[in-house]
């Protein structure tokens, strides 16, 4: 079987073990840069979308158009691309998802003033080294406008916490998951601590494994903080995460890929010549 990587960066952890268990099964893994392959020829049995720049999403899209079997869609990884689009989705299927407000800029937030109380600061459109920074005063949005001039921003209450994020991965519907101190942490984000999933509670399971339903995603990531008394609260979701660090992550991900990859082949032998 062929198995294309849509990625800029092939050595990425999860990507490389991945390759690597297909590849010793006999299969061929192809990588397709989405910054430098405009047609990238015959179709393989099915692709893998770990970018998420805007090319990337296009070349997953004309593949579709094409046939291909695309993990995840480029319609489903754009959907958690706009973090108002995201947030709408998320309520509007009745889950617990962070009330997110669309501001315009860093700068129209700060003409209003002195904030109510503590906010979550986060660029519109998620991606590497976007935004996401607490701002509890006047002077820190005003600093957050002279750092971040015509940035689309969103926010969000904050939510005073253990100051830990819990990480939850789902490849397939198998759950990874990890504690990762929060970015707005006085201490600042260190590295990710081991999280066995039987050990988060039933409905914070349940609440990840449904994310993925609501957004049509099979590799995806959720942030996930307790917003009181146990109950869980999504405040972000990510198409295809790193999910670095994580055993048996790259096995999870080598059975999806040739799962998919079997059934569009299947499918395509029982519709036959078009």
């Amino acid at each position: 079987m062929r198995i294309g990587l849509i990625t800029a960066d092939a050595a990425h952890p999860v990507l490389a073990a991945t390759g690597a268990l297909l590849v010793r099964e006999g299969h061929r893994v192809e990588v397709v840069d989405p910054g430098g392959h405009e047609d990238p020829g015959p179709l393989a049995d099915v692709y893998l979308l770990k970018a998420r720049t805007p090319r990337a999403l296009a070349l997953a899209a004309r593949l579709e158009e094409r046939g291909a079997a695309v993990v995840n869609s480029a319609a489903a990884t754009a959907r958690c691309q706009d973090r108002v689009t995201m947030a709408e989705l998320a309520r509007g299927a009745g889950l617990p998802f962070a009330r997110t407000r669309f501001v315009g800029t860093p700068a129209e937030l700060a003409a209003a003033g002195e904030p109510a109380g503590p906010l979550v600061v986060k660029s519109r459109h998620s991606r590497r080294g976007d935004l996401v920074a607490r701002a509890d005063t006047a002077v820190r949005l005003r600093e957050l406008a002279d750092g971040w001039p015509g940035e689309p921003v969103v926010v969000q209450d904050f939510l005073a916490g253990s100051g830990w994020d819990h990480k939850v991965w789902v490849v397939d519907g198998q759950l990874f998951a990890g504690l990762r101190r929060s970015e707005l942490a006085p201490e600042g984000r260190g590295g990710t601590l081991p999280l066995p999933p039987g050990e988060l509670p039933a409905a914070w399971r349940a609440l990840a494994l449904r994310a993925g339903e609501v957004f049509g995603l099979e590799v995806y990531g959720v942030d996930l903080l307790d917003a009181g008394g146990g109950a869980p609260l999504l405040v972000d979701v990510n198409a295809f995460p790193g999910i670095r660090g994580q055993a048996g992550a790259p096995e999870a991900l080598a059975e999806l890929a040739l799962r998919t990859g079997a059934r569009a082949g299947r499918r395509a032998s029982e519709s036959g010549p078009e």
